[in-house]
């Protein structure tokens, strides 16, 4: 059966969807640590983040920072930071979470509540201050 992931990329459950091209897929966490939390996930389904091919890999990094680089333009932040996991999903993918400090990375902190309003407001946002 597919991933959650999978299921969101072919448009079977819907999603905030920041960014997307041939190989990747980028849409908002929806329990996030702070508003522009963004998921950057392979189109093709692999479980863990190091059996990805080394190009995967490099390619991925390259569109995350793209992301990364719009988040940080949109939500004003010291950094971008990035987080590899991968326990709850079986489907590679990076967290992007916009920190004023480091403690904005814990995943033990609460997660924001948001309407759907804000949800799309926020992924518009990250979408439009993407490089073009």
């Amino acid at each position: 059966m597919a991933s959650i992931f999978s299921r969101i990329v072919a448009g079977e459950i819907p999603s905030y969807k920041v960014a997307e091209d041939d190989k990747f897929f980028a849409f908002l966490d929806i329990n996030p640590l702070a508003k522009g939390h963004t998921l950057v996930i392979p189109k093709r389904e692999v479980d863990y983040f190091f059996d990805l091919t080394d190009e995967e890999i490099g390619a991925m990094q390259i569109f995350a920072k793209k992301v990364a680089t719009a988040i940080k333009e949109a939500f004003p932040c010291v950094k971008v930071g990035q987080a590899v996991l991968g326990l709850e999903v079986p489907h590679a993918h990076i967290h992007l979470v916009p920190m004023q400090s480091e403690k904005d990375m814990l995943f033990t902190n609460p997660k924001l509540k948001l309407t759907a309003e804000e949800f799309a407001e926020i992924a518009q946002k990250i979408n439009s201050s993407l490089p073009q």
